[in-house]
């Protein structure tokens, strides 16, 4: 059995390789969304509690980050916490939110961060956050703000109708107050009153756990972005399953519409 095991991994190994090289060949996507979706039913499946399937999801956050740099990914958007996620226990939703705040103090300290010059945001509706977290969210924005090698942005409190939602009301304050001609309004002009405006359209949206939905993230930016569904849970998402996903990406024609 373990002979069997380790002739599978390495055959792994090769074509994982194998695909890397050919991957490389070909254009990649300069932005991906991922919905990190799985944590607790991998805990469950494998016998661990639902908080250390969290722990497990996180660290997988940073593995895909270093993938995301190694393929001259640029930009790459994690949906982290949704606005739904509000509706679980509470002692887990306090647990999650420890865990992202250590994860981003943890990220003032890591070394790649620097020598990357990785620009680190948060999209969401941040005042529903706890004032820990909003308070260490303000410290690694500033502290990376002028970083732009690369862009990691993380989705919490993050829900893409209320995004939709939120850009309208400011945007009628500003037309009842004289600032903008309502009939002058596009695309681009809306776009400044999302979240973050500066962030393009993701041009893979990729989602773990076998679900086939994008579960309300970045409705209004994934009009036109090419969607990929992996059956693994997100904290057993290999090097493997990422670039079959990016090839998958690679093979198809986009049209925008036309």
């Amino acid at each position: 059995m373990r002979v069997s095991n380790k002739l599978g991994d390495l055959a792994s190994k090769v074509y994982e390789n194998v695909l890397l090289d050919e991957v490389k060949k070909y254009p990649r996507p300069r932005h991906i969304g991922i919905i990190t979706d799985g944590n607790r039913r991998y805990a469950r499946n494998v016998g661990i509690s639902e908080n250390e399937g969290h722990v497990k999801g996180k660290e997988k956050v940073e593995e895909v980050v270093d993938w995301c740099m190694e393929l001259d990914i640029r930009i790459v958007t994690f949906y982290a916490f949704s606005t739904e996620n509000f509706h679980r226990n509470a002692e887990e939703v306090d647990f999650l939110f420890h865990l992202i705040d250590n994860a981003f103090k943890s990220l003032l300290r890591d070394e790649r961060v620097y020598k990357n010059k990785i620009n680190v945001r948060v999209i969401g509706n941040l005042s529903i956050l706890p004032a820990y977290l909003r308070q260490t969210i303000h410290v690694v924005e500033e502290t990376t703000r002028n970083f732009s090698n690369y862009q990691l942005n993380l989705a919490i409190g993050y829900g893409g109708r209320e995004e939709i939602l939120d850009a309208i009301k400011r945007i009628t304050k500003d037309a009842m107050a004289g600032k903008i001609n309502i009939d002058e309004l596009d695309e681009n002009k809306f776009r400044a009153y999302l979240y973050d405006g500066r962030i393009p359209d993701p041009d893979l949206i990729l989602r773990t756990s076998g679900e086939e939905r994008i579960s309300n993230f970045l409705l209004w930016q994934s009009a036109y972005s090419e969607l990929y569904f992996s059956d693994v849970y997100w904290p057993e998402f290999s090097k493997l399953d990422f670039l079959r996903a990016i090839y998958s990406y690679q093979r198809r024609q986009r049209r925008f519409g036309r």
